[in-house]
């Protein structure tokens, strides 16, 4: 055997089993790297019978005092129990925001745009699409978040897509004042068309509405060789302290009471027939199942379920 060949092999072996700075002289030592910070991916497809789906993280902030947004009608101790028991803290909560694009094979259609155009813009492209492509535009109800890519100074930000939105939702928003909407939505009005509950926006995309959140809120179901999605959009709002506590109150919904009612009626329908839903502001990529538990549900994260379907 050749020697050499012996003599370097073990010299490799005897180096990779040395500390770090040893195998670089002894006296030099690795240079430190700065870090990166946590990362997010940005989209997250699945196949749903001939559909494709593809959820769009658009934004994540920390935000602090959860507890005066979710919950407010439990107690700081029972807040801190759950909480406790999901491993979150009670100071502080981590904030998703994800419209859905769905590629129906004829049209290719967004709900919801995000805080503004250009993380919108920016989410689009990395799904492997460009702004043109979108042919609709579904809003599923107008606080600002989900409206703020629609426009920027009167100029749509999908100058070919068809716009569509609940009309109960339109009839709220129209007169209610509200400068957000008047700046991105109102100066759209003529290229908008309205929805009722059960109305469809393509071949197997039905409405269904869920009140609030706002007052014309609305889900969407999926439904594609056999296989069914929901998007719940802002049916609840944190996997922990709205999906699993359904009455617990939520500083964003303009209706407490019946938006509880809401949470409660889809997320039961959701667990019976066990079908999977996107949720705008749950845990990117924000696809989960909901499962019956004690007085309200558990949410299951996707994990390759709908990959294999």
């Amino acid at each position: 055997m050749d020697k050499d060949k012996i003599t370097r092999r073990t010299a490799l072996t005897c180096a990779a089993a040395l500390p770090l700075g040893a195998t670089l002289g002894g006296a030099t030592r690795a240079r430190a790297q700065d870090s990166q910070g946590p990362q997010v991916p940005r989209t997250y497809r699945v196949p749903l019978g001939d559909f494709e789906v593809t959820a769009m993280m658009t934004g994540t902030r920390t935000v602090p005092d959860p507890q005066g947004t979710f919950g407010m009608n439990a107690s700081a101790e029972e807040f801190a129990e759950v909480s406790e028991a999901a491993n979150i803290p009670t100071d502080k909560a981590q904030f998703f925001f994800t419209p859905t694009l769905v590629n129906t094979g004829n049209a290719l259609i967004l709900f919801d745009t995000g805080l503004d155009p250009a993380g919108i813009v920016a989410a689009v492209e990395a799904a492997g699409y460009a702004a043109e492509d979108v042919s609709h535009v579904v809003i599923t109800h107008m606080h600002g978040d989900h409206i703020g890519g629609l426009s920027e100074n009167g100029t749509p930000t999908f100058a070919n897509a068809a716009l569509l939105t609940g009309q109960e939702e339109w009839d709220h928003w129209s007169s209610a004042g509200n400068e957000t909407f008047d700046g991105k939505v109102r100066p759209l009005e003529g290229s908008f068309s309205f929805l009722g509950n059960g109305a469809e926006v393509a071949p197997g995309i039905t409405a269904v509405l869920a009140p609030g959140h706002t007052p014309g809120h609305m889900c969407f179901m999926l439904e594609s060789g056999g296989k069914k999605l929901m998007l719940t959009a802002d049916l609840a709002n944190h996997y922990v302290w709205s999906v699993g506590k359904p009455d617990w109150e939520v500083r964003f919904d303009m209706d407490k009471e019946l938006a509880a009612s809401s949470r409660r009626k889809i997320f039961g329908t959701l667990a019976e027939d066990k079908t999977p839903f996107i949720g705008y502001h749950m845990p990117f990529p924000a696809i989960g199942y909901v499962k019956a538990e004690d007085d309200g549900f558990r949410y299951v994260p996707h994990s390759y379920q709908l990959l294999l379907s």
